[in-house]
């Protein structure tokens, strides 16, 4: 009842801000002054320069940025896929089965990014799938660790969906296929649009199991970031983490039109 008084909701509002602006606004400030920064021997830097940025999108670092974009984006759209395609085949298993499939996919989230990439390097290190040294370990790892993102809100968005409509066009004499393609997904578009943000936001700040997993040719941007802090170029690491956050906010926000669009459908 506290909360309905201004009083209390000033606090609230208060507490929020100090929060928000110790544990999220300051360090990406910092980030972002890193990131111009010429020399920093006190609070804010000396000089300011934007060589460390033009660095971030040139040569290794552009090309670690490319690597990251298309495995999130394989990565995302893998996920949406696969999750929405287990989400719709869990809903008619019997329950025992669905809480199989449940556990199964929700393990990810369980265990460490390492332990994930661990696996996987053993497991393709070997043939007759021998996937270690490519590009494909990557992709596969950041596969299953957003899975169960995806199929989560997918899964959601199912307990929450009216099942009578897709019961209706069956009725009409709607072939399944149809009622999925017509219906079921139509129903499903803002979930799978959510669905694919997580999913993106994730594997673009994957680090865990990519460095271990990753071949030269298929670096990702979080372990150039990674390499560059423990080669101790801290203002190179601020601008290319810079660079990171601009893409996944650019991917996000495009999602988020699409989101808003399916949603008014």
């Amino acid at each position: 009842m506290l909360v309905w008084t201004r009083r209390s909701r000033l606090l609230l509002w208060l507490a929020f801000g100090v929060l928000f602006g110790v544990v999220i606004a300051a360090p990406l400030a910092m980030v972002g002054l890193a990131a111009v920064a010429g020399t920093w021997n006190g609070v804010l830097p000396a000089e300011y320069t934007t060589g460390h940025l033009a660095d971030a999108v040139s040569g290794d670092a552009l090309a670690s940025a490319l690597v990251s974009v298309q495995t999130g984006l394989i990565a995302s759209l893998a996920a949406v896929v696969c999750g929405a395609w287990a989400a719709l085949a869990a809903r008619s298993a019997p329950a025992p089965v669905r809480r199989v499939v449940d556990t199964v996919l929700h393990l990810p989230v369980a265990v460490p990014s390492v332990v994930v990439g661990l696996s996987l390097l053993v497991a393709f290190s070997q043939p007759p799938f021998l996937l270690n040294g490519t590009r494909w370990i990557v992709l596969v790892a950041h596969l299953v660790i957003v899975l169960p993102f995806g199929y989560g809100v997918v899964s959601a968005a199912l307990d929450r969906a009216d099942p009578v409509l897709a019961d209706v066009a069956a009725s009409l004499g709607a072939s399944p296929a149809r009622v999925l393609l017509r219906v079921r997904l139509p129903l499903l578009l803002p979930a799978l649009s959510a669905a694919a943000s997580l999913a993106l936001a994730l594997s673009m700040g994957e680090v865990g199991a990519t460095i271990m997993l990753y071949p030269p040719d298929w670096r990702t941007l979080p372990v150039s970031v990674f390499a560059q802090t423990d080669r101790g170029e801290v203002f190179l690491a601020s601008a290319s983490t810079a660079v990171l956050l601009g893409l996944t906010l650019v991917g996000l926000l495009t999602l988020g039109a699409a989101r808003g669009r399916a949603a008014e459908r």
